[in-house]
């Protein structure tokens, strides 16, 4: 009878072990936080949340506007663009809004900074060169600023290959023809020194904010549908390319959840604009803001 009660104890202390490790599991994956730009004070600023919606904090406190964070690898501070010393450039700031870093001091525009995996090097976009918005790179200091793309055609929204050794971009062609605002924009990837550009995408419409999926087998992007917004997916190589959102909505600005399972983006219309997240798979979307105004360009802290 002893035996048995022994046993019964050490099957019930083992069954506690397992779900406690269950609960922290979920609980870490849940704890992660998401920043990104609302102007609900007036303004645009950059705000941090936890992933399910809560805990907001706004991390800039300016009059000014202040856009596109993107995290460190560390997740310690973030990287962002502002105009608050009447030029866009670029910035650093820690999480908890403390020790500001201006990274870039030039005439031109330098915007949308993301920062590699190993958390050395920044690409961001600038108009500098005097051909158009290119993309180039520089230390994590502001150092060392050097373009990897040197062409007349507009570009926009860089982010790395889970590895670093490659760059995600939009290139906009447009036709002599064509008069509208977007034109097409196209998915192109390329070494990370710039060199090896090919093209991606092929699909009608303006195609941007392309991100690898945390495994590199995936592409998440926003693309336009008969003038509507919406979340794409494909492979790597561009292709089993499929809308994932096909919503009668706005969707764009996508970023995927450090597991791979989810991605976090904008959805509204008509000016309202709030930060969703949807389930790849199940197709689940919650939504983690309410606000009026807009809330835009999410990150997830890897």
């Amino acid at each position: 009878m002893e035996t048995i009660k022994f046993l019964i104890l050490v099957l019930i202390f083992n069954s506690c072990k397992e779900n406690k490790k269950v609960h922290v599991a979920n609980e870490n994956l849940s704890n992660l936080e998401i920043a990104f730009v609302t102007n609900r004070d007036g303004n645009a600023e950059i705000y941090i949340m936890d992933s399910n919606g809560e805990n907001l904090r706004n991390i800039t406190k300016n009059d000014s506007l202040d856009f596109s964070p993107s995290w460190s690898n560390d997740g310690q501070s973030i990287y962002f663009y502002s105009k608050r010393d009447g030029n866009a450039e670029i910035y650093s700031v820690n999480t908890d809004g403390t020790d500001l870093k201006r990274l870039t001091n030039n005439t031109s525009v330098d915007v949308l900074p993301v920062v590699s995996p190993d958390g050395n090097t920044l690409v961001f976009m600038s108009d500098r060169d005097s051909l158009s918005r290119n993309i180039y790179a520089m230390d994590k200091d502001g150092s060392n600023v050097r373009p990897l793309t040197q062409n007349k055609n507009y570009e926009e929204s860089p982010s790395w290959s889970p590895n670093g050794q490659e760059i995600l971009f939009t290139r906009q062609y447009r036709d002599a023809t064509d008069t509208s605002h977007a034109a097409n924009g196209e998915i192109h990837l390329m070494n990370s020194d710039g060199s090896k550009v090919r093209r991606l995408t092929t699909k009608e419409g303006y195609d941007s904010g392309a991100k690898f999926s945390p495994d590199g087998k995936q592409i998440a992007f926003y693309g336009s549908t008969n003038g509507q917004w919406d979340l794409f997916i494909m492979n790597s190589d561009g292709t089993n390319l499929y809308n994932l959102t096909n919503d009668t909505i706005e969707c764009y600005s996508p970023d995927w959840s450090p597991d791979g399972k989810w991605l976090v983006y904008t959805a509204g219309y008509r000016g309202n604009y709030n930060i969703s997240k949807i389930n790849i798979d199940t197709k689940e979307r919650v939504q983690l803001t309410n606000t009026l105004g807009r809330n835009e360009s999410p990150a997830w802290r890897k």
